[in-house]
């Protein structure tokens, strides 16, 4: 699997070259061509509990499409729904990815779904995140550009949790308010992530929360007589 990102950071797409046999998962959606010579199989990956696990509590979509190359060279194009950039990521052992970055993963990555615990009962964006796990290379989309960090240990970071894209196995994370509850609601803040290294981290230029507060009260309004 060799992946290119073109048009990036503001509308990134993946170019992802596969080799006879080889196999691409996908999020539902994110095809947005391919050559000829290869096969797409639909399903759960992992049976029902499993899809709706990750499609409840991972904010991912319930049926998860795979590509599998019939000859080498073939070609597949993946993109995301929102305009925004694209990061091929190879990894051995675990990634936490937040809900909706998540785009394509290789075979021998495992993808499920975890639950961050009390730690995320009071986070508006909720933070639920995937867990993907194993040898291989995932492909991640954000809303905005994408901006890695990487924390030596005991090295600390506050991101807003609408901005959070994905972190390794060994930084630690506490979801919390910013300030007292007055600034929580009228700073525009909200919540916001502690992260301590070791380890990457991953963040996004935009958040699609905040883009939503802004156009939904700006939308026209019907007038029901």
């Amino acid at each position: 699997m060799q992946t290119e990102i073109m048009y990036g950071p503001a509308y990134s797409a993946a170019k992802v070259v596969l080799s006879a046999g080889e196999t691409v998962r996908a999020e539902a959606g994110a095809m947005l061509a391919m050559s000829p010579g290869i096969a797409m199989e639909t399903s759960t990956q992992g049976g029902l509990l499993k899809g709706l696990r990750r499609s409840v509590l991972g904010g991912e979509s319930f049926f998860m499409n795979t590509f599998t190359a019939q000859a080498d060279g073939a070609e597949l194009w993946l993109a995301p729904a929102l305009a925004g950039d694209v990061v091929a990521w190879p990894i051995t052992g675990t990634l936490f990815v937040q809900s909706g970055s998540f785009l394509a993963s290789s075979q021998g990555l495992e993808v499920d779904s975890t639950w961050g615990g009390s730690k995320t009962f009071f986070s508006r964006e909720g933070l639920f995140m995937l867990r993907i796990s194993g040898q291989g290379d995932v492909v991640l989309s954000s809303y905005g550009a994408i901006h890695a960090i990487d924390l030596q240990p005991g090295q600390s970071y506050t991101v807003d949790t609408g901005h959070m894209v994905a972190w390794t196995e060994g930084v630690n994370y506490a979801v919390r308010k910013v300030g007292n509850w007055k600034s929580t609601f009228f700073s525009g803040e909200g919540f916001v992530v502690d992260v301590t290294g070791p380890g990457r981290i991953y963040i996004q230029t935009r958040s699609q929360d905040a883009f939503l507060d802004w156009l939904i009260p700006n939308l026209p309004q019907s007038n029901n007589t």
